[in-house]
């Protein structure tokens, strides 16, 4: 098992900045690839950014130029530095953990542990 418990949401005005961090817990002797995704009132869950096996980055295209992702070993923290904020980046954003299984890390919304979810919101 392993716990996600994420941070770092709130409130702030288009342009604005927010850093997302995730904590992860218990069994993290096995390998896995970490990922954000986010999911708005009446949408389907979408992938964010992720970190593959191979320590490559993947971001959606909505959010390129903007987001970061990065993660500290030392600390099993992963972090979502979000820059030049848009209202439409407002969703409930989630850590997740998944095996890696070699490569990149797809943004498909599918993962082994989902954290409890951070709000953001971004108004205009």
């Amino acid at each position: 098992q392993v716990q996600l418990v994420e941070s770092g949401g709130g409130s702030v005005q288009a342009g604005g900045s927010l850093r997302l961090s995730c904590a992860a817990s218990g069994n993290t002797a096995r390998t896995y690839c970490m990922g954000w995704f986010r999911q708005a009132p009446g949408k389907g869950r979408e992938g964010v950014a992720g970190i593959g096996s191979d320590g490559s980055t993947t971001y959606a295209d909505s959010v390129k130029g903007r987001f970061t992702i990065s993660k500290d070993n030392a600390k099993n923290t992963l972090y979502l530095q979000m820059n030049s904020l848009k209202p439409e980046d407002t969703a409930l954003y989630y850590c997740a953990a998944r095996l890696c299984n070699g490569g990149g890390f797809s943004l498909h919304p599918w993962a082994h542990y989902w954290g409890q979810g951070t709000q953001v919101t971004v108004s205009s």
